[in-house]
């Protein structure tokens, strides 16, 4: 049997109620199409209107809207794109599949985004995008790289699995760049039924050519036929095919379609979770002041600090440890464990997975990357599942650790529980 802790790792980075089970039931007694229909047209608008974008599409996962984004690049052979190596493995996994070099920028210590003047001496002719994280929710500093991509015509992607809820500037992620993608998977701040995601755009064009992606459309260009492929108006004009099957022709594919569409009971449901983004965020918030209120009493220890202006929503609670403590990172979260405490690191630095070293990546490439996740990174739980209980025990382990470290005695007590690292 897997260990009971005295404090879990939440499954779920949101809570559904009544007003859930409610917008389910009608969707169930509407009698209205499930998929397509008027639930996911209210969702996203009013996540457009929330983010700022011009579009937001709803579509199946996080992952395929990180996927669906590249394909709107464009990308050809010999293309370079810059990526941060501390996010989840979805965020340049569509790069795998293409013929293109992969660039992982170093990170800032201080919040473990992407470092603004590793991502610029990263930068050729060649570069076509740059792949970023708003990591634990905390904004990057959008400013230092926008001055770097927008004079030299490089699309950014926005990766917001983490960031929903979060201010930079009284702007919001999704908005800050050219493509915004989120994720509604289980984890995340809100969930549409455990899977999940959206994109968020400003550019026209690509929107019409993400819609007919995520419709089971070929991403194709298209021009007036020089003849009708029939006489007569199309006979058929209630029937579900394109429009232009009579009209037009294509001249070009770039990418085939997917249908990706989100279900009618999972844009309900996140409908619902969007008017209470700003409670559980809040939530977050709350149990995040609370861990840093004892984190803040100890010297050797650094924890994530907001700019001005910014604002963290706290998809993660992370800090870090000073190695002159004398004690390591990992005997520390041993301990944690062994105290109750149900822990996960996030994330393991990308460019040392096995797919990516046989692509010639290693370690050294992005040695504060490599620093913090080895030795200095820890990351709590601040879910707003959490209940006041969960988190005066979180907080009362964690002050018996960090005593025992600023005393100066090796990690003690009961055999650690095997850690879940998720790579």
């Amino acid at each position: 049997m897997p260990p009971r802790f005295a404090v879990p790792y939440p499954t779920r980075g949101s809570v559904l109620g009544e007003e859930e089970l409610e917008a389910l039931s009608d969707v169930v007694r509407s009698q209205l199409p499930l998929s397509a229909g008027t639930h996911r047209e209210a969702f996203e608008e009013g996540f457009r209107r929330l983010v700022g974008s011009r579009h937001a599409l709803s579509v199946t996962s996080g992952t395929v809207a990180l996927a669906l984004a590249v394909n709107l690049l464009d990308l050809r052979p010999g293309d370079e794109v810059i990526a941060t190596p501390q996010t989840y493995k979805a965020t340049v996994q569509p790069l795998l599949d293409r013929q293109v070099r992969v660039r992982f920028c170093d990170v800032e210590p201080h919040s473990l985004n992407a470092d603004p003047a590793s991502v610029e001496s990263l930068v050729t002719d060649r570069t076509r995008a740059i792949l970023l994280v708003h990591y634990g929710g905390l904004p990057a500093d959008m400013e230092s790289v926008m001055r770097i991509a927008r004079p030299r015509g490089i699309v950014v992607v926005e990766d917001c699995a983490h960031a929903l809820g979060a201010l930079h500037h009284g702007r919001r992620p999704g908005a800050l760049a050219d493509i915004g993608c989120f994720s509604f998977h289980s984890s995340k701040n809100i969930t549409t039924l455990g899977e999940g995601g959206m994109v968020t755009l400003r550019d026209d064009a690509w929107a019409e050519r993400l819609d007919r992606m995520r419709s089971n459309e070929s991403d194709a260009a298209f021009v007036p036929a020089p003849r009708r492929l029939a006489d007569g108006d199309d006979p058929f004009p209630w029937m579900l095919h394109p429009g232009n099957s009579y009209t037009h022709a294509c001249v070009e594919v770039r990418h085939a379609g997917t249908n990706a569409t989100l279900s009618e009971a999972g844009a309900a449901v996140g409908l619902v979770q969007l008017g209470r983004l700003d409670a559980l965020v809040a939530r977050r918030r709350a149990i995040a002041a609370r861990i840093t209120a004892v984190l803040e009493r100890y010297p050797f220890v650094r924890v994530v600090r907001e700019p001005e202006g910014v604002r963290n929503a706290y998809h993660l609670y992370t800090f870090f440890l000073d190695p002159a403590c004398g004690v390591s990172r990992n005997a520390f979260v041993e301990r944690l464990v062994a105290t109750g405490v149900e822990m996960q690191l996030r994330y393991f630095p990308l460019h040392l997975l096995p797919e990516w070293r046989a692509r010639g990546h290693g370690p050294g490439e992005c040695p504060v990357a490599e620093r913090m996740w080895f030795e200095r990174q820890v990351n709590l739980p601040c879910q707003p599942g959490l209940s006041d209980e969960h988190v005066d025990r979180l907080l009362a382990a964690l002050e018996t650790v960090l005593d025992e470290t600023a005393r100066g005695r090796p990690p003690a007590g009961p055999a650690p529980v095997p850690m879940r690292i998720p790579h």
